[in-house]
């Protein structure tokens, strides 16, 4: 059998596969700010009443933003090198086509989980962005605006903007899952892994 569309499919595949390693660069970098940014809190705490240090406000909101940020930023390069959980032991037992047909399964329910955690984000980042009229909310599916904009407790950092980041890690995942899927097809119908 021939693949279905293969270089259109290695085409997509180069341009996901660089968006998806910015996106994990950008992640590994906020992480490692948000792992500055504890250890000076945690000698801030230490050091609470010398000159001027102190802890920095904020910081456990911080490391909740920021972790979750990273994490969705790191899903779509984990998916493309397929990262996520294998059984490899029992899997490279098998004939090469079928398992290549469990990679195409596995690709394919990640690319549904990756949509249902892409369509809950959006629920959520609809219920805490408080602009748009009702009309283009409704049309988008967001929900009815809330009455005022829910913010952190200790910085007020309006919530609807790690919402945003998050959905963008996560819109990429769906994407890149939804190409992986195709991608894992084409190696299915050649009978082998195809190198881009």
């Amino acid at each position: 059998m021939t693949a279905v569309a293969p270089r259109a499919e290695q085409a997509v595949g180069r341009v996901i596969e660089r968006i998806a390693m910015a996106m994990a660069l950008a992640g590994g970098v906020l992480l490692s700010l948000v792992a500055l940014m504890v250890c000076v809190s945690i000698l801030g705490r230490q050091l609470d009443g010398i000159w001027f240090f102190g802890p920095i406000r904020g910081d456990y909101e911080l490391v909740e933003i920021g972790s979750v940020v990273a994490v969705c930023a790191f899903l779509p390069w984990c998916q493309v090198k397929r990262g996520h959980v294998a059984v490899d032991v029992v899997a490279n037992r098998l004939p090469e086509r079928v398992r290549l047909s469990l990679g195409l399964l596995g690709d394919a329910l990640i690319a549904l989980v990756s949509f249902v955690m892409a369509w809950r984000l959006w629920a959520g980042f609809g219920e805490k962005f408080p602009y748009g009229s009702d009309a283009l909310r409704s049309a988008l599916g967001m929900g009815y605006r809330p009455f005022f904009s829910e913010t952190t407790y200790e910085l007020q950092l309006p919530i609807w903007i790690p919402y945003a980041l998050a959905l963008l890690g996560a819109v990429l995942f769906c994407i890149t899952a939804t190409y992986t899927v195709w991608r894992a097809l084409n190696w299915v119908l050649a009978g082998r892994e195809v190198a881009p």
